[in-house]
Protein backbone atom coordinates (compact mmCIF):
# COMPACT_ATOMS: atom_id res chain seq x y z
CA UNK A 1 0.00 0.00 0.00
CA UNK A 2 1.09 3.23 -1.04
CA UNK A 3 1.28 6.34 2.28
CA UNK A 4 -0.66 8.73 0.97
CA UNK A 5 -1.60 12.12 2.52
CA UNK A 6 -4.29 14.44 1.40
CA UNK A 7 -4.26 18.22 0.64
CA UNK A 8 -7.98 19.09 1.28
CA UNK A 9 -9.91 22.82 1.90
CA UNK A 10 -12.35 25.03 -0.09
CA UNK A 11 -12.34 26.31 -3.36
CA UNK A 12 -9.08 29.38 -3.83
CA UNK A 13 -8.23 28.10 -0.30
CA UNK A 14 -4.41 27.39 -1.69
CA UNK A 15 -4.50 23.65 -2.11
CA UNK A 16 -2.63 23.40 -5.35
CA UNK A 17 -0.22 26.10 -4.47
CA UNK A 18 0.36 24.17 -1.41
CA UNK A 19 0.85 20.84 -2.92
CA UNK A 20 3.20 22.28 -5.36
CA UNK A 21 5.24 23.64 -3.01
CA UNK A 22 5.32 20.03 -0.62
CA UNK A 23 6.41 18.19 -4.28
CA UNK A 24 9.52 21.03 -4.53
CA UNK A 25 10.64 20.68 -0.84
CA UNK A 26 10.07 16.60 -1.07
CA UNK A 27 11.60 15.93 -4.25
CA UNK A 28 14.74 18.07 -3.39
CA UNK A 29 15.15 15.67 -0.55
CA UNK A 30 14.89 12.86 -2.52
CA UNK A 31 11.70 11.39 -2.13
CA UNK A 32 9.93 9.90 -5.09
CA UNK A 33 6.33 11.77 -5.20
CA UNK A 34 3.53 11.26 -7.02
CA UNK A 35 0.08 13.41 -7.02
CA UNK A 36 -3.54 13.11 -7.64
CA UNK A 37 -5.84 16.02 -8.24
CA UNK A 38 -9.19 15.80 -7.60
CA UNK A 39 -11.47 17.93 -10.21
CA UNK A 40 -14.69 19.05 -9.64
CA UNK A 41 -15.45 19.72 -13.45
CA UNK A 42 -15.20 18.67 -17.11
CA UNK A 43 -11.45 18.96 -17.84
CA UNK A 44 -9.66 17.81 -20.93
CA UNK A 45 -5.54 17.72 -21.19
CA UNK A 46 -6.14 16.87 -25.02
CA UNK A 47 -7.39 19.64 -27.91
CA UNK A 48 -9.19 19.35 -30.70
CA UNK A 49 -7.22 18.66 -34.15
CA UNK A 50 -4.99 16.49 -32.24
CA UNK A 51 -4.67 12.28 -33.36
CA UNK A 52 -5.20 11.83 -29.95
CA UNK A 53 -8.17 13.53 -29.80
CA UNK A 54 -9.63 12.39 -33.14
CA UNK A 55 -9.13 8.89 -31.06
CA UNK A 56 -11.38 9.42 -28.26
CA UNK A 57 -13.91 11.57 -30.78
CA UNK A 58 -13.79 8.07 -33.03
CA UNK A 59 -15.29 6.43 -29.65
CA UNK A 60 -11.91 4.97 -28.30
CA UNK A 61 -12.56 4.59 -24.50
CA UNK A 62 -8.74 4.86 -23.92
CA UNK A 63 -5.76 6.44 -25.73
CA UNK A 64 -2.18 6.31 -25.24
CA UNK A 65 -0.31 9.16 -25.86
CA UNK A 66 3.95 8.42 -25.70
CA UNK A 67 7.29 10.82 -26.50
CA UNK A 68 10.63 10.50 -24.87
CA UNK A 69 9.89 12.70 -22.26
CA UNK A 70 6.19 11.51 -20.57
CA UNK A 71 2.98 9.56 -21.76
CA UNK A 72 -0.46 9.92 -20.58
CA UNK A 73 -3.17 7.64 -20.81
CA UNK A 74 -6.78 8.93 -21.25
CA UNK A 75 -10.06 7.18 -20.37
CA UNK A 76 -13.01 8.20 -21.52
CA UNK A 77 -15.55 7.50 -18.88
CA UNK A 78 -18.69 7.48 -21.19
CA UNK A 79 -21.69 7.74 -18.48
CA UNK A 80 -19.67 4.89 -16.07
CA UNK A 81 -18.49 6.11 -12.83
CA UNK A 82 -15.24 7.53 -12.13
CA UNK A 83 -13.04 5.36 -10.83
CA UNK A 84 -12.61 5.48 -6.60
CA UNK A 85 -9.16 7.20 -5.10
CA UNK A 86 -7.74 2.80 -4.46
CA UNK A 87 -8.76 2.71 -8.05
CA UNK A 88 -6.05 5.27 -9.35
CA UNK A 89 -3.49 4.67 -6.74
CA UNK A 90 -3.17 0.77 -7.94
CA UNK A 91 -2.20 2.48 -11.43
CA UNK A 92 0.49 4.51 -10.13
CA UNK A 93 4.17 3.87 -9.91
CA UNK A 94 5.87 2.16 -6.95
CA UNK A 95 6.95 5.68 -5.22
CA UNK A 96 7.66 7.28 -1.86
CA UNK A 97 4.22 9.31 -1.17
CA UNK A 98 1.14 10.12 -3.23
CA UNK A 99 0.16 13.91 -2.21
CA UNK A 100 -3.98 14.05 -3.31
CA UNK A 101 -5.63 17.06 -3.75
CA UNK A 102 -9.20 16.86 -3.20
CA UNK A 103 -11.42 13.55 -2.01
CA UNK A 104 -11.89 15.30 1.11
CA UNK A 105 -14.87 13.01 2.33
CA UNK A 106 -12.40 10.08 1.67
CA UNK A 107 -10.93 8.45 4.65
CA UNK A 108 -7.09 9.05 4.28
CA UNK A 109 -5.21 11.70 6.42
CA UNK A 110 -5.60 15.46 5.30
CA UNK A 111 -4.03 18.22 5.92
CA UNK A 112 -6.40 21.01 5.64
CA UNK A 113 -5.62 24.61 3.73
CA UNK A 114 -7.36 27.48 4.78
CA UNK A 115 -7.81 31.06 3.54
CA UNK A 116 -8.65 33.26 6.43
CA UNK A 117 -9.72 35.96 4.09
CA UNK A 118 -12.37 33.54 3.27
CA UNK A 119 -15.52 32.72 5.30
CA UNK A 120 -15.47 28.59 3.94
CA UNK A 121 -16.54 26.11 7.24
CA UNK A 122 -14.03 24.66 9.15
CA UNK A 123 -12.98 20.84 8.41
CA UNK A 124 -10.81 20.47 11.34
CA UNK A 125 -12.19 18.88 14.59
CA UNK A 126 -15.54 17.91 12.59
CA UNK A 127 -13.27 15.08 10.28
CA UNK A 128 -11.02 12.77 12.22
CA UNK A 129 -9.13 12.75 8.92
CA UNK A 130 -7.97 16.20 9.20
CA UNK A 131 -4.11 15.77 11.05
CA UNK A 132 -3.15 19.17 10.23
CA UNK A 133 -4.12 22.64 9.20
CA UNK A 134 -2.26 25.02 6.83
CA UNK A 135 -3.50 28.33 7.00
CA UNK A 136 -2.46 32.13 6.22
CA UNK A 137 -2.79 33.10 9.80
CA UNK A 138 -3.04 31.99 13.26
CA UNK A 139 -6.02 30.21 14.48
CA UNK A 140 -6.70 27.72 16.68
CA UNK A 141 -6.80 23.89 16.30
CA UNK A 142 -7.34 20.64 17.72
CA UNK A 143 -4.63 19.40 15.30
CA UNK A 144 -0.96 21.15 14.60
CA UNK A 145 -1.04 24.47 12.99
CA UNK A 146 1.06 25.18 10.31
CA UNK A 147 2.09 28.73 8.23
CA UNK A 148 0.47 27.78 4.82
CA UNK A 149 3.51 29.18 3.53
CA UNK A 150 5.85 27.34 5.11
CA UNK A 151 6.45 23.81 2.96
CA UNK A 152 9.36 22.90 4.80
CA UNK A 153 7.65 22.92 8.18
CA UNK A 154 4.88 20.81 6.60
CA UNK A 155 6.73 18.42 4.46
CA UNK A 156 8.49 17.37 7.89
CA UNK A 157 5.29 17.07 9.59
CA UNK A 158 4.24 14.71 6.83
CA UNK A 159 7.38 12.31 6.50
CA UNK A 160 7.40 12.00 10.57
CA UNK A 161 3.61 11.59 10.13
CA UNK A 162 3.28 8.87 7.45
CA UNK A 163 6.67 7.19 8.63
CA UNK A 164 9.01 8.01 5.83
CA UNK A 165 12.42 6.55 5.82
CA UNK A 166 14.80 9.58 6.61
CA UNK A 167 16.64 10.79 3.30
CA UNK A 168 20.65 11.36 4.12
Amino acid sequence: MQKIIGVCGFKNSGKTTLVEKLVRHLTGLGYKISTVKHAHHDFDIDHEGRDSFRHRKAGATEVAVVSQQRFAIMHELRGEEPPSLEEILVKFAPCDLVIVEGYKRDTHDKIEVRNLELNHPVLAGQDPTIVAVAANGKIDSSVPVFDRDDGAALAQFIIHHVGLSEKA
